[in-house]
């Protein structure tokens, strides 16, 4: 397995997820080439299965996620998840001060980043 040896930057503090989808209900647009959040890491939480994630940049290194393997994801990294058999997971989004921000392009998981913030008043 090409488990990922990354963790989330110190003081990142987490500002919304995603709801748990499963291999008939994640967003379609994991699927394909795309961007985190404006200025926001990512991490993808498997809860039950498995998942493939590949950075569009590194596509060689196709790396495994599971229950004790979370993906770290880099802002202003193209990526893309890829499924193939049961699996059960979440993305997690958090702010961190240093985040750059340079590229655009398609963003799935925006809309619960902005729902998160403006429920809570941020």
């Amino acid at each position: 397995m090409n488990y990922q040896n990354e963790t989330l930057p110190i003081g990142a503090v987490k500002v919304s997820q995603t709801p748990s989808m499963t291999q008939h209900t994640i967003l379609k647009g994991l699927l394909k080439n795309h961007l985190a959040p404006k200025d926001k890491h990512a991490l993808v939480v498997v809860e039950e299965g498995t998942l493939r994630f590949v950075y569009e940049d590194d596509e060689e290194s196709v790396l495994d996620a599971d229950k004790d393997h979370p993906i770290v994801i880099f802002p202003e990294r193209y990526h893309r998840v890829l499924v193939d058999g049961d699996v059960l997971f979440r993305v997690e989004f958090y702010n961190v001060e240093t985040s750059p921000s340079y590229l655009s392009g398609a963003r799935p998981g925006e809309q619960f980043v902005k729902k998160s913030i403006k429920n809570t008043g941020s």
